[in-house]
């Protein structure tokens, strides 16, 4: 045997104890524990790197598993980033709506929803990248789908909270309600991907009220 298949061997060797390891620590947590840390895993990971370079095998390492172990909880990549929509999709919306639910008037609550999806999205990058890689993506797969869905509901609120805001007089009665739930949303992610592209995620939260002044004041103008 040559030096360097000695090498290799000792490399193997350690792999697999390290393999081995790693599945002892985690071998006995709840199943539901377990589909747990992967979506935590995926959120973080997706806050760090391109979240459609991410691979099972990067989710497992995070969780110091083996990928076999990580099968067994998720048969498949789709499964698993299906899992991970539904996480980020309920955990959106429940935030923007506890927020909106601090409010009294509908501008009061647009604005809230505003503040806390800005804030939201500075905790957690790795949301906004995989909304956005989704919606990119050629296939219509299940985790497009709940991200279309979320799309979708939440225009669909917002539309419902600027009518209120038309009736109460609050907002002028011409507005287009459903091209300003459409712009409130873009505005959003103009401001989300404006501070990945400088790579400054706190750029969120300091732009944010800014950002919505000039938002709020078009809603009054229309």
């Amino acid at each position: 045997m040559t030096e360097q298949d000695d090498s290799l061997s000792a490399i193997a060797g350690a792999d697999a104890a390290a393999e081995e390891a790693r599945a002892r620590r985690g071998r006995y947590l709840p199943s539901e524990e377990r589909r747990n840390q992967a979506i935590d895993a995926v959120i973080a990971l997706a806050g760090q790197e391109n979240p459609a370079e991410i691979s099972t095998g990067d989710v497992a390492r995070r969780m110091q598993l083996t990928q076999g172990a990580l099968f067994r909880h998720f048969p498949s990549k789709d499964a698993l980033w299906e899992a991970v929509m539904e996480r980020v999709s309920g955990l959106l919306l429940a935030r923007i709506a506890r927020s909106a639910m601090q409010q009294e008037t509908p501008l009061a609550k647009l604005r809230a929803m505003f503040m806390a999806h800005a804030d939201f999205a500075g905790e957690y990058p790795g949301v906004p990248r995989m909304l956005f890689g989704e919606m990119q993506r050629a296939q219509d797969t299940p985790a497009k789908r709940i991200a279309k869905a979320l799309l979708v509901r939440y225009a669909a609120h917002l539309q419902e909270l600027l009518e209120q805001g038309k009736r109460e007089g609050e907002l002028p009665a011409t507005l287009d309600a459903e091209a300003a739930a459409l712009l409130f949303i873009g505005t959003l992610q103009g401001l989300v991907m404006q501070s990945f592209l400088v790579g400054d995620v706190q750029r969120i939260a300091r732009y944010a009220p800014r950002v919505y002044a000039i938002y709020e004041r078009g809603l009054q103008c229309s």
